[in-house]
């Protein structure tokens, strides 16, 4: 299922999906519960913090779309809880103009931000996108056939998408490990920013604060699998490119 902020989609892609939409107004809440349900989602919805995360609990949905400013307790203290507990994939809607602000719901484990005022057809290009890199299961080229690649004192199977350091699992979101394996496919050659929006995220960047949404989430990366993460040795900043992955000289055999 490729991005395409026109185009339709076939509601059996995704007539499993459960959509939690959490906002304080309630024209956003009705126009975003008519169109995605229109496209085959099942969609849920709060008014407030404190109502999303027991909705959340009660629904176990696929993706949430979280306003920041609520009332009760805001989008960042609902990412925040909700971090703590489940990776489910979490879009901000902010009208925040400060650059600072938009960054924050990334830095607590949100998985992409989209700011107000919107186009109802970009958020549903995001949720496609989220979701698909979630749920997406592909052969990789730079991915030995088995499935697992040993890099030092980590192990990253892409079979079960799942990570090891030191033998104790790392809990990463879908879209860490998706940026992860990128990284990993290609051990040794940088990515600039721009192309790992679009590998990963599925759009390129319209403004260079777009390209942030990279930077935090290879700052989360470091965070949990660096054993220092103000000197990486694992994932390398490659100087007026982007980064890469160190290059790999083990991997497991099939």
């Amino acid at each position: 299922m490729e991005l395409d902020y026109t185009g339709s989609i076939n509601k059996a892609e995704h007539q499993k999906e459960k959509i939690l939409i959490v906002d304080d107004e309630t024209s956003i809440r009705r126009i975003l519960e008519t169109r995605l349900s229109i496209i085959g989602y099942d969609v849920i919805s709060a008014s407030d913090g404190e109502e999303a995360l027991i909705l959340f609990r009660k629904e176990y949905p696929s993706l949430v779309i979280l306003d920041v400013m609520m009332p009760k307790l805001d989008g960042y203290g609902v990412c925040q809880e909700l971090r703590k507990e489940s990776d489910v994939p979490i879009i901000m809607l902010t009208a925040l103009g400060d650059v600072s602000d938009r960054i924050t719901g990334l830095e607590l484990g949100a998985d992409d931000y989209v700011v107000k005022p919107f186009s109802p057809k970009e958020l549903e290009a995001r949720i496609r996108s989220v979701l698909r890199r979630v749920d997406k299961i592909a052969v990789n080229p730079g991915i030995p056939s088995s499935g697992i690649i040993h890099i030092g004192f980590l192990r990253v199977d892409t079979n079960k998408r799942q990570v090891y350091k030191n033998n104790e699992r790392v809990r990463l979101t879908g879209m860490e490990f998706s940026l992860l394996e990128l990284l990993v496919s290609k051990a040794g050659d940088p990515f600039s920013r721009s192309s790992i929006l679009q590998d990963v995220w599925g759009y390129t960047p319209e403004r260079h604060v777009d390209t942030r949404v990279v930077d935090v989430h290879i700052s989360r990366l470091r965070a949990k699998l660096e054993d220092d993460p103000s000197n990486p040795d694992l994932i390398l900043t490659a100087r007026g490119t982007g980064y890469l992955f160190q290059r790999i000289t083990e991997v497991s055999k099939p």
